[in-house]
């Protein structure tokens, strides 16, 4: 089956009003859809971005809580407000320094699918985990603890594969690698819903860049991809997006 492949950038706590001139800048010449490509800035630069973008928006995390007593948390809704359309859940960062459980994560991405946004979730080994082999045991937790209960959000969310010992290191998983993960993810996907495993966008991300991307994007299970460091160079960036704008794969 043929899925629209998508490209999300990731900024984590980076960039700036000058960043956004240049992103928007670089991406607009290109022939994007808002389909294709979202951009996930720090939250403060949301609004920075002009309503006439040819790419979505999103957020980097948000709240289990609608609303409240949570100072310096981000709901939902504000985040729509700010102009987002897709949300990043359960990034390995904020599994690892913020202590957030699978339980945590589970109720974060049903908050944005209630409220409307497309959770991207991240999922991943260390390299400890892979060195003992249990990289599916992980993952399939992970997935698990998510839509195991709630098995209808699988339809509405993205999932990006991050091997935590790939990110921001440089060291990418090869293609073939990638592509037997990938797989495995979209197999154990499919005890939750057949049909949703089949569509589901399954995404790429650990040290991605403009050499890497088109050789892991040829792989059959992998959709696109989640872009860290390479994301906050627009011209870098705009080379990865190109992958995107022929839409379904050849």
């Amino acid at each position: 089956m043929q899925r629209t492949p998508l490209i999300a950038a990731n900024w984590k706590m980076n960039g700036s009003a000058a960043l956004v001139e240049e992103m928007v800048e670089a991406l607009t010449a290109l022939p994007l859809t808002e389909q294709a490509v979202v951009v996930c800035p720090p939250a403060t630069l949301l609004t920075h971005f002009p309503a006439s973008c040819n790419f979505a928006l999103g957020g980097q995390t948000l709240s289990h809580e609608i609303s409240g007593a949570f100072t310096g948390e981000l709901s939902a809704d504000l985040l729509q407000e700010a102009g987002a359309r897709y949300v990043i859940v359960g990034h390995s960062e904020r599994r690892a320094l913020n202590g957030e459980s699978d339980e945590l994560i589970a109720a974060k991405l049903a908050r944005a699918v209630a409220a409307g946004l497309t959770p991207i979730l991240c999922v991943g080994e260390s390299a400890t985990e892979r060195q003992q082999e249990k990289t599916q045991q992980v993952l399939a937790q992970q997935l698990d603890a998510v839509y195991a209960s709630q098995p209808e959000l699988l339809a509405k969310s993205v999932i990006a594969y991050e091997p935590i010992w790939a990110i921001g290191t440089g060291e990418s998983a090869t293609p073939e690698q990638a592509q037997t993960t990938h797989a495995f993810i979209r197999q154990h996907l499919a005890r939750y819903n057949t049909q949703s495993a089949v569509r589901v966008k399954l995404l790429y991300g650990g040290s991605v860049n403009a050499d890497n991307f088109a050789a892991l994007f040829r792989q059959a299970d992998i959709d696109g991809a989640l872009v860290g460091g390479a994301s906050l160079k627009p011209a870098e960036f705009a080379q990865i997006c190109l992958a995107v704008t022929k839409g379904a794969k050849e």
